[in-house]
């Protein structure tokens, strides 16, 4: 039996990853609980002071079929390279240079929104299509493939 999944990301500033991310995969930041407008209005409800309100924040596939990418604050910044990273598809379906400049315009508009680019992989056929390695605001790698 297949298992859905969360991925769950250590992080300094919740709020702002999951903006980056969302913006990254078409995703939304999930819905506040029902009954409420706004996640302002649900924490004041729920009595969470002010200093707590950006302990955790989560997107979502608009249409139900990704995994859910939670974000949780934690004390201790990044300190060494990911073992586990996302691979972010931007150029499905696309070889050669029509790939390559796919995934150049998108690192482009990741690069403007905070992500860092860190190197280029040049295609190198057969199994090796090229892809760019980035990193998100608080320094997580992941690749354009």
């Amino acid at each position: 039996m297949a298992r859905d999944i969360q991925i769950t990301i250590d992080c300094a500033d919740p709020a702002g990853l999951a903006a980056f991310w969302g913006e990254a995969l078409g995703y939304k930041v999930q819905d506040p609980p029902a009954g409420f407008a706004t996640w302002e209005q649900a924490l004041e409800a729920m009595g969470v002071p002010p200093e707590r309100r950006n302990d955790a924040s989560a997107v979502v596939d608009p249409e139900g079929s990704g995994p859910r990418l939670f974000f949780q604050r934690v004390p201790e910044g990044k300190k060494v390279k990911n073992r586990v990273h996302l691979d972010v598809r931007a150029a499905p379906g696309l070889d050669g240079d029509a790939r390559m400049a796919a995934l150049e315009a998108e690192a482009e508009r990741l690069t403007s929104r905070g992500a860092a680019r860190i190197r280029r992989h040049e295609p190198a056929p057969p199994l090796g299509a090229g892809h760019i390695v980035m990193a998100d605001p608080e320094g997580n790698e992941f690749c354009l493939d």
